[in-house]
């Protein structure tokens, strides 16, 4: 282990979530982190963690197990437990069980209320770079994706997003503006302010906004996470929220739809089968994390931000031609590797000559361009190896 891993790996394994699975025990998984690529790629792209589950979710579902509870989703402990962590973690009472609606996961949601606030003829506005699924499911729906690109400091731009409003309302008359809280790739989490900024700008334009909030427990220290529903002006907006990004439970599907108290009669058009599409497990592991997993969420927490740290160093010292800004959110790395001269998908050359495969940059949309993005949930020795593949990648894409 190098001196920087030393120093940087923060918490002891028998508290740190992200030092208790050895590389051995992680390529027996088969979910798609560890099954795309041979066993020689170190696989650091798609959001899934290298934890073990979280002591009390792991007993919620042995126990509906073992007394056969493996039926139908039903009930509102989901929202229920939401509504006590948003007290608990955010200081907002603005959880109202009867303005929810349970959703079989965040994206598919976000298709379900893009169908009863507008139509396949409306456009949806994003901020790029941004998650690439937006583009996917918003296109698989008809519907036109109009962009807002980000600012230099990787902030909501408000002069781009009002001429990206001014476009979609050209395009239909009932626009949406797909708000991702906190962003994913860049981790930037958005400040009271600025969402009130964006609530008052979206009710001038007669924009819909739909805030995709499924990586709002991960927020590190010293930041806050502002939910949009809290924000004055947001009567008429919605939310999808998940414990699935921040609990490693995206194969136990389940979600939350949130509605202003101006929207809950569109969420209540919402069809009932779609209610009962979640999965009852992902219902019951989502509830006992939202409940009973705070002390697990901490200690990773803790972690991930020493794995950002630990990031930081490796690759001032490794690849100084990266430039890097820790996220405040998320446990993604935004890598901006243009310096680098690898072209525009810096991620195909890691792969090819390095064996370590990131997100590709451009799939982001606009502005992803030289860019990757990395997974940071994992042990500092994986990442400390990642960083060294990536040095020896460069340097052999460069020699000739």
């Amino acid at each position: 282990m190098s001196s920087t891993t030393r120093m940087n790996s923060g918490m002891s394994a028998e508290t740190n979530p992200l030092r208790q699975v050895s590389l051995d025990q992680l390529r027996l998984r088969t979910s798609e982190k560890w099954h795309v690529y041979p066993d020689d790629v170190l696989p650091m792209f798609v959001a899934e963690m290298d934890v073990l589950p979280a002591e009390p979710v792991a007993r919620a579902i042995t126990d509906a197990i073992a007394r056969g509870d493996t039926g139908y989703p039903a009930g509102t402990a989901y929202a229920e437990a939401l509504a006590e962590f948003a007290v608990k973690r955010w200081d907002w009472d603005g959880v109202r069980v009867e303005r929810t609606a349970m959703m079989p996961d965040v994206m598919r949601g976000i298709v379900e209320v893009l169908d009863v606030i507008s139509s396949p003829a409306d456009a949806v506005v994003v901020n790029c770079p941004v998650y690439a699924p937006f583009y996917h499911f918003v296109e698989h729906t008809g519907r036109r994706v109009v962009e807002a690109p980000l600012s230099d400091g990787r902030r909501i731009d408000l002069g781009s997003l009002e001429e990206a409003f001014e476009r979609a309302v050209r395009h239909g008359t009932r626009p949406v503006y797909l708000l991702c809280s906190p962003h994913n790739p860049t981790g930037t989490v958005h400040t009271a302010d600025e969402l009130a900024a964006v609530a008052a700008l979206a009710a001038r334009h007669g924009v819909r906004v739909v805030s995709d909030e499924i990586h709002a427990p991960l927020v590190m220290p010293g930041s806050v996470f502002v939910p949009y529903l809290s924000v004055p002006g947001a009567e008429n907006g919605m939310a999808l929220m998940s414990a699935s990004k921040a609990w490693n439970l995206a194969g136990l599907k389940a979600a939350v739809a949130l509605a202003g108290p101006a929207a809950a009669a569109d969420l209540a058009r919402v069809p009932a089968w779609v209610q009962e599409g979640p999965s009852h497990l992902g219902v019951i592991a989502h509830t006992a994390a939202l409940r009973d997993g705070g002390p697990w969420l901490d200690d990773l927490l803790g972690g991930l931000d020493a794995n950002r740290r630990l990031l930081a160093d490796l690759l001032a010292e490794q690849l100084p031609g990266i430039r890097y800004q820790p996220g405040e959110g998320t446990y993604l790395a935004w890598l901006d590797c243009r310096d680098l001269g690898l072209g525009d998908d810096p991620a195909a050359v890691f792969l090819e000559h390095g064996k370590t495969a990131l997100n590709s940059g451009p799939s982001f949309g606009t502005g992803g361009e030289g860019h990757a993005r990395m997974n940071l949930a994992t042990s500092p020795e994986l990442i400390t190896e990642a960083v060294r593949r990536m040095a020896a990648a460069v340097a052999a894409a460069t020699s000739g």
